[in-house]
């Protein structure tokens, strides 16, 4: 009997719902047959998936392990987690959400300190006036451990934060921090700022393929038929379709749409009847609806796109080359 396609999702909190959306937004509906409480689901009229819901720590280690197919995961605890994470896993897209970056902050005490080369020079300074390392308190053990080596940072000592990092300086517990932001708001709440060149990584929820998980031709498939939809209705965000009537239409005024506004056209040049459609990024829609009017269209419509389904699927095939 052929294995299911694993695909796992965050089990609770904002992060279930907005993969919830994702998911439905391309198609793509998330059930729990067995009941809301359960932590094994499936996908609405396909078969050969299962849905786990997980931890975010939880996901992670399952894609590592290959355990799982697919997980919803924030590239920050992928990077952390997994030293060689390119070589486990391939990042398939971003989602949208959970966007936080992960970086170092110091206190806003520290007037003369902008850059990791002055904490550099602090961090020698601080080891010989107090005859010890300088502290640097964290979840991001990893992640700040080869960022700091990469900056040529060696006298600091990692303090792991099971708590809210940011207190840890205000406490005594550290001199500076590594942690993730949205908005910096909190940190400056503690009287702390962010290094110029202080952010390790910008980090958002990912659709994260298992490089080891058991990959054969029945789940590459289900892969395949996912990976489209999702793609289509991410091709559909970038584009609004706007469509007119001209009672004449060249290949100049075709080519100046193309390069004033980076229009597409998925259906070729205009029809017999002088239609046109257009596939047009929405900040240009009025510029191009006005210059097409001024060119002598007759009518133009625009409309929102729900699916662009093309014969390429960048993701699947991102996801292949990476397997």
């Amino acid at each position: 009997m052929t294995s299911p396609l694993v695909v796992a999702v965050p089990a609770k909190g904002r992060l279930q719902e907005n993969a919830e959306k994702f998911f439905a937004r391309s198609g793509l509906n998330l059930i729990k047959p067995r009941g809301a409480r359960d932590y094994r689901g499936a996908i609405a009229g396909l078969d050969n998936v299962e849905v786990a819901y997980l931890s975010a720590s939880e996901i992670t280690q399952n894609l590592a392990q290959g355990s799982v197919h697919l997980g919803v995961t924030g590239e920050d605890l992928v990077r952390e987690v997994m030293e060689d994470a390119d070589k486990r896993v391939v990042l398939i897209t971003g989602l949208g959400f959970g966007q936080a970056n992960v970086v170092v902050a110091v206190p806003q005490a520290w007037i003369d300190v902008r850059t990791m080369a002055d904490i550099d020079d602090v961090a020698t300074a601080f080891r010989q006036h107090h005859g010890r390392k300088m502290r640097v308190a964290t979840k991001y053990v990893n992640l700040t451990r080869r960022f700091f080596s990469e900056q040529g940072i060696v006298d600091y000592r990692l303090v792991e934060s099971s708590g809210a990092t940011e207190g840890a300086p205000a406490a005594g517990t550290a001199e500076l921090i590594v942690d993730i932001t949205t908005t910096g708001a909190t940190l400056a709440a503690n009287a702390l700022k962010i290094v110029e060149d202080g952010t390790i990584l910008r980090s958002q929820a990912n659709l994260v393929a298992a490089r080891v998980a058991a990959w054969d031709e029945k789940t590459r498939e289900t892969a395949r038929i996912i990976l489209d939809r999702i793609a289509a209705q991410g091709r559909a965000q970038s584009y609004r379709e706007v469509r007119a009537r001209f009672p004449a239409f060249n290949s100049v005024m075709l080519d100046a749409v193309k390069t004033k506004f980076g229009v597409e056209t998925p259906f070729g040049g205009p029809t017999s009847s002088g239609m046109i459609t257009l596939h047009c990024p929405p900040e240009q829609v009025y510029p191009l609806t006005s210059y097409l009017r001024e060119q002598g269209a007759e009518a133009v419509a625009v409309a929102d796109l729900d699916y662009v389904f093309s014969r390429d699927n960048p993701l699947f095939t991102k996801l292949t080359a990476g397997l």
